[in-house]
């Protein structure tokens, strides 16, 4: 083995890594390079993507027209603060949000992470009430299977029991975490809940398609209608965190769009900035906005991050937007979803395999479980592909760019684990 630069063996006693027990975690590829769909390791080894980090580089790595677009964005200005003061990208890039999204999802505000997109999202949903003179209403609905960040109040709108936050449950402020109303029994639970709770309940939450770091877990656009109905009925936000399923990762630019509904509040972030530079937005509708449109200074939204509309950050984002509109991105993106369903369709009835689906260019395969993470983890690296199953999840959520071969390459990778038994 390739011994590991200075860089890493001098660093790394002073790291903590993220999602893991550092007694005994594995630990992390030193890396030099990224390109595409590749990660270049230290040692020369070189790895083909299969999560596109995070699900964030939807465009691959180091794509030209963006890094080009934040050169040029460096030599001008870096950074200005957003409080008293405006710029093009920023600018630029909340107008075409605002034209791309559906219906009259129009002001935007920035921050820097998808935790605190949601953040600011669950403030709104709450002081829209209390801008109307209505107190009490302090909880949230949300849903089992959900994940939603690692911010507090992002933690307390997660799935409570099977999430990772469980352990914080005595910190948390309690919400009405519930069964999606994906059938006839589920959704009267849902109503009845809503009908017991009406009083207190400032808005509803949901990762629309696919609830992601919760388990890869689908659901069809008829439950977005549902949440829709009961929202309008009870006048409640209904929030829309689509900070994974955005950017054409489910088939449409946004996975809202497939059930012809408009939230009140939507959540942006991962693939913003084709997986750049730290940015995310929730974008209200105009009836939101004016919730908060008063002489009142109580009435304004008080929040505002230090790096909130970063202009380097704002420049990768309009590139990357450059390029959903220049380039065949959701085509892309139904070509992978094709791929994906005949690859990955030899796993079904494998010894373990509990499901096999395919929602756009995400690609899962459920096991009854998985007995040792890293081992896996460590076998998939040794076929040349970062994949990294949770849980007992294994999946793909690649860059949009992938071709034929490196697909295949990842496919080819899960298929072949599977069948030697995980």
């Amino acid at each position: 083995m390739t011994q590991a630069p200075d860089w890493f063996s001098s660093g790394l006693p002073h790291i903590w890594s993220p999602y893991a027990q550092m007694k005994r975690a594995t630990p992390p590829l030193p890396v030099v390079r990224t390109e595409g769909t590749r990660i270049f390791l230290a040692d020369g080894r070189v790895l083909i993507d299969g999560i596109a980090s995070w699900w964030t580089a939807c465009h691959g790595y180091n794509h030209p027209h963006i890094r080009q677009a934040v050169e040029r964005q460096l030599a001008q200005m870096p950074h200005v603060m957003f409080g008293g003061l405006a710029h093009e990208p920023a600018l630029t890039l909340a107008k075409r949000l605002a034209d791309l999204l559906p219906g009259d999802l129009t002001r935007v505000f920035f921050s820097e992470s998808g935790s605190v997109a949601v953040e600011v999202a669950l403030k709104m949903a709450a002081q829209v009430w209390l801008n109307r003179g209505e107190s009490g209403r302090t909880k949230l609905v949300a849903f089992k299977g959900a994940y939603h960040g690692d911010t507090t109040g992002a933690m307390a709108v997660c799935d409570p029991d099977d999430g990772m936050h469980a352990r914080f449950a005595g910190l948390l402020p309690p919400h009405l975490i519930l069964d999606l109303p994906r059938d006839e029994n589920s959704l009267a639970a849902f109503e009845q809940a809503l009908a017991a709770h009406d009083s207190e309940i400032a808005g509803i939450i949901l990762e629309p398609l696919v609830q992601g770091a919760g388990g890869m877990l689908f659901h069809d656009t008829a439950v977005l209608r549902r949440l829709r109905a009961a929202a309008d009925r009870y006048r409640l936000p209904l929030i829309f965190d689509e900070i994974f399923t955005g950017f054409g990762r489910t088939g449409t630019l946004f996975a809202c769009e497939q059930a012809g509904i408009v939230p009140d509040i939507l959540c942006l972030s991962k693939a913003l900035t084709g997986g750049t530079l730290p940015l995310a937005a929730t974008v209200a509708t105009r009836q939101i906005f004016d919730g908060f449109w008063s002489d009142d200074p109580s009435h304004a939204l008080m929040h505002g991050p230090t790096f909130m509309a970063n202009p380097l950050a704002c420049a990768a984002a309009n590139a990357s937007l450059d390029l959903f509109a220049s380039e065949p991105r959701l085509a892309q993106a139904a070509r992978i979803a094709g791929r994906l369903a005949a690859e990955l369709a030899p796993a079904r009835g494998l010894e373990g395999v509990r499901d096999v689906r395919v929602r756009g260019a995400i690609g899962v395969v459920e096991l009854d479980a998985i007995a040792d993470l890293d081992a896996l983890r460590r076998r998939f690296v040794a076929r040349g592909t970062w994949i990294r199953p949770f849980g007992r999840i294994i999946y793909l959520a690649p860059a949009l760019t992938i071709s034929d071969e490196d697909l295949a390459t990842l496919t080819s990778a899960i298929v072949a684990e599977l069948e030697s038994g995980v």
